[in-house]
């Protein structure tokens, strides 16, 4: 996934494959409000966001750090 990806407004589904505190059940699916640009460890990323219910309102605002190669568009494509 290109980093031109990861955009605000674009909706992705945050599980294990990028963040081992949000798997199984804990999986979200977050709308990108905003993409930190500062320098972390290769490959990950701080996104802010809503975390979106099962009717795609937002519940909750949070801040995650992800792997971006585990973040999945959603809906899937």
């Amino acid at each position: 996934m290109c980093e031109a990806w990861l955009k605000p407004g674009r909706v992705v589904r945050v599980g294990g494959a990028a963040s081992v505190q949000i798997q199984g059940r804990r999986a979200i699916t977050l709308r990108i409000v905003r993409v930190d640009r500062r320098a972390t460890y290769e490959g990950w990323v701080w996104l802010e966001g809503y975390v979106l219910d099962s009717r795609g309102r937002a519940v909750q605002r949070r801040i995650v750090f992800v792997l971006r190669a585990g973040l999945r568009p959603y809906p899937p494509d």
